[in-house]
């Protein structure tokens, strides 16, 4: 069994995907499903999620661009925000600046596509050894095209818990997030510490930071769910 780290989004998955984008989209995904949301949409553009927004619509939208809200949505890209909300029977349709792209770039090949954070990261590296039959690729959303210390830290954490499970062989990529698991403190320093981690905190955020930083408080997988879904959407539900 081979285990891969891409540092960013690069596509030609074979078989098992998990992304993460730990500040803040996957974080808030997991948080959405803890709510009581039926299911997730993860759109490829702003526009598209805005167009599904009609009179009498089930869906709520949430995103941002930059760490800001989007102009029209109902929620930001807030796991905080998220958390004192009641989802239940809702489907929340998600565009953000970095981890819904990358969704949608694994969904263009890999079988089985997992939303990861610090908060599932246990319970989804459970999910993705148990489906596995050939590849588990961990890959990092990073920030606007550039690496981001926060993703790698977490798919450290996620690769540390795999090779405690079973034996794989791992890449360069793996190897990258190991070392900085290995030597980047807790999860809230390695956070905190990270350019967009720093950024959010600038534009105070700084508690959705830390509640990024807790570490397996969730059992929740969000997982991508084949079936009917509006053109241009990814529908995840709870597994």
């Amino acid at each position: 069994m081979r285990l891969r780290v891409d540092l960013l989004p690069h596509g030609n998955y074979p078989d098992v995907v998990v992304i993460i984008d730990v500040l803040r989209a996957t974080t808030t995904a997991v948080t959405y499903l803890e709510r009581g949301a039926d299911a997730l949409l993860l759109t490829a553009t702003p526009e598209i999620a805005l167009n599904l927004r009609t009179e009498g619509s089930p869906y709520l939208l949430g995103g941002e661009r930059g760490g800001l809200p989007i102009p029209g949505f109902d929620f930001g890209n807030s796991p905080v925000e998220a958390a004192g909300q009641n989802f239940t029977g809702k489907t929340v349709v998600m565009n953000t600046t970095n981890g819904t792209g990358a969704a949608h770039t694994a969904a263009q090949s890999g079988k089985h596509i997992f939303l990861a954070a610090l908060t599932n990261a246990h319970a989804a590296a459970r999910r993705a050894r148990a489906v596995a039959t050939e590849e588990i690729a961990i890959v990092c959303a990073g920030t606007d095209e550039h690496v981001g210390l926060e993703d790698v830290y977490a798919a450290g954490v996620l690769a540390e818990y795999l090779l405690a499970m079973g034996e794989f062989s791992i890449d360069d990529g793996a190897r990258i997030a190991l070392t900085v698991r290995r030597n980047g403190g807790n999860p809230l320093e390695a956070l905190g510490s990270s350019g967009h981690g720093q950024h959010l905190m600038r534009l105070g955020l700084g508690e959705d930071v830390r509640a990024a930083a807790g570490l397996s408080t969730s059992t929740i997988v969000p997982t991508l769910t084949p079936g009917d879904a509006p053109d241009g959407t990814l529908k995840f539900t709870a597994g």
